[in-house]
């Protein structure tokens, strides 16, 4: 497999993004892209009523983790930093 350059990655993690937005504004929420570090770790940022969801560390594991390996398979670990 070949690593995707820093563009690459962050092209599919928006792509990631994308696919899981409708789901978290359907519940009043939203989700951000803060940083890819190390092209292995994404920071993201859930806004809105996801702040504070008592389901959104499973979201974010579950849901978007899951989604974001897909499209960028060198991630690690997705990271959710608060306000």
């Amino acid at each position: 497999m070949t690593t995707m350059t820093a563009e690459e990655l962050r092209t599919n993690v928006e792509k990631a993004l994308e696919e899981i937005r409708p789901f978290l504004q359907s519940d009043g929420g939203d989700i951000s892209l803060v940083s890819i570090d190390n092209e292995n770790s994404v920071k993201v940022k859930l806004e809105g009523a996801c702040v504070g969801c008592s389901v959104n560390q499973m979201t974010l594991k579950s849901g978007v983790e899951m989604t974001i390996k897909k499209y960028a398979p060198q991630i690690e670990e997705v990271v959710n930093i608060a306000e």
